[in-house]
């Protein structure tokens, strides 16, 4: 049986929770295999809407076992938040596997991430605050603590007060901030030992034996392509690796069980934070885009970024993910422009570029090459099948296909969980 990666294919937000709801009742396993709680997943199930943050989409699927897997960086408030949050809502938290190697976001790593980019000014990235990329950070320094940590508490403390050893330096002497007490750092994080243990698994040995069993596994990349820290936007970019092989490092699962990839491309692009965005409006035209759209941080609350579509970006997703099919969200928000600009190429120091410069430079030079296709004006959301859509939305939806280089496999005409339009089956 299969093993599926769902990513996003462009800076994110393009929907991978609508994706992964749509397929949770499908599959025995939703794995989250990199980032935190600086994701952001709207789900929307009848007229219930969830928003998650740190937990995998799956788990509003009954039968649907979630995984928080060993890439994953965890906040225990946040998730025993979100847990209890779920839970008084009826949902059916107790599925729920954490791997022991997953890295924990102490309160020092908040305070660094804050401070850090507060000192940045204008030079800051856009970070969430929310000690992210200072865990990510010490886990590459060697000096993080995992959760396994929490149940030995001499090797804990030891690590506690390594870390603190630079970071208070940092604090004190070029912040002027207090000192962190290491003490009642391991206090907090020995009081989330007992709640975490239910939880806590070899979630690779679990993964591993589950795919030997022929189960369904489903990967959740939270972020997306141009957000990975290697493949992305740099510097302006999260912690870790979104891409599809940041599926097998932050689950220790192999290459080889990956049989599809799958890649969310909103019908428009979005970004939140400070980087490039050649296709970016400032005009009447972005504003409609985001107030039709909804565009506002599930995570962040900060208004989105708007644009049109870019199909340089989505051809190199396609690369660099070795994407096999796409899922088009959001191709409703379209509806009422008569004519919708798509970015087929940039234009650099009047050179004409169609795959994304590997020069950060050129990146920002970069200006859109517009073609225009027709638009359409009638109501799509209660379309069931291709043919359902307008003539103009059907050409719209095969043009960017042909731009993006896979398959256009799925479609959202709505927030609703029913309100998709399936193609291709992804299983």
């Amino acid at each position: 049986m299969p093993a599926l990666v769902l990513l996003g294919a462009q800076w994110g937000d393009e929907g991978k929770g609508k994706a992964t709801d749509l397929l949770g009742g499908s599959v025995d396993y939703v794995v989250r295999y990199q980032g935190g709680n600086n994701a952001g997943h709207t789900v929307v199930v009848g007229d219930q809407k969830y928003a998650l943050h740190l937990l995998p989409s799956g788990i509003l699927s009954p039968g649907c076992t979630p995984v928080i897997g060993n890439g994953v960086v965890v906040d225990p408030s946040v998730l025993f938040s979100e847990l209890s949050g779920l839970n008084e809502r009826g949902v059916d938290t107790s599925k729920l596997l954490i791997s022991g190697n997953a890295h924990i976001i102490t309160p020092y790593n908040v305070t660094v991430d804050k401070v850090t980019e507060r000192f940045l000014g204008k030079r800051k990235i856009g970070t969430t605050g929310r000690g992210i990329g200072p865990t990510y950070a010490d886990k590459i320094n060697r000096v993080g603590i995992r959760v396994q940590d929490l149940y030995d508490e001499s090797i804990l403390t030891q690590k506690v007060e390594a870390a603190l050893d630079a970071k208070n330096q940092m604090l004190t002497k070029l912040y002027n901030r207090r000192a962190i007490a290491g003490e009642q750092v391991v206090e907090e994080l020995l009081g989330y030992a007992d709640k975490l243990a239910p939880y806590v698994a070899d979630t690779v040995l679990v993964l591993n034996q589950a795919l030997e069993q022929d189960k369904v596994v489903l990967f959740e990349g939270g972020q997306g392509t141009l957000l990975d820290i290697d493949h992305g936007t740099y510097p302006f970019v999260t912690s870790s690796n979104p891409t599809a092989g940041g599926a097998c490092t932050g689950s220790g699962v192999g290459p080889t069980k990956i049989s599809r990839v799958i890649g969310i491309l909103k019908a428009y692009t979005t970004r939140v934070g400070a980087g490039p965005f050649p296709t970016e409006l400032f005009d009447e035209d972005g504003e409609a885009l985001r107030r039709i759209g909804g565009e506002r941080g599930v995570t962040t609350g900060r208004d989105r970024r708007c644009g049109w579509f870019d199909a340089v970006i989505a051809r190199y997703a396609t690369r660099v993910n070795g994407l096999t099919d796409f899922f088009l969200t959001k191709l409703d928000v379209l509806t009422g422009w008569e004519q919708i600009p798509v970015c087929v190429a940039y234009e650099i120091d009047g050179r004409r570029v169609e795959e994304l410069p590997y020069s950060q430079s050129d990146f920002h030079h970069a200006k859109p090459v517009y073609e225009t296709l027709p638009g359409w004006s009638e109501d799509i959301t209660g379309a069931k099948s291709f043919s359902d859509l307008p003539k103009n939305a059907q050409a719209y939806v095969r043009a960017l296909e042909e731009m993006s280089g896979a398959p256009i496999s799925a479609i959202g005409v709505g927030p609703g969980r029913d309100e998709t339009i399936e193609i291709n089956s992804f299983l």
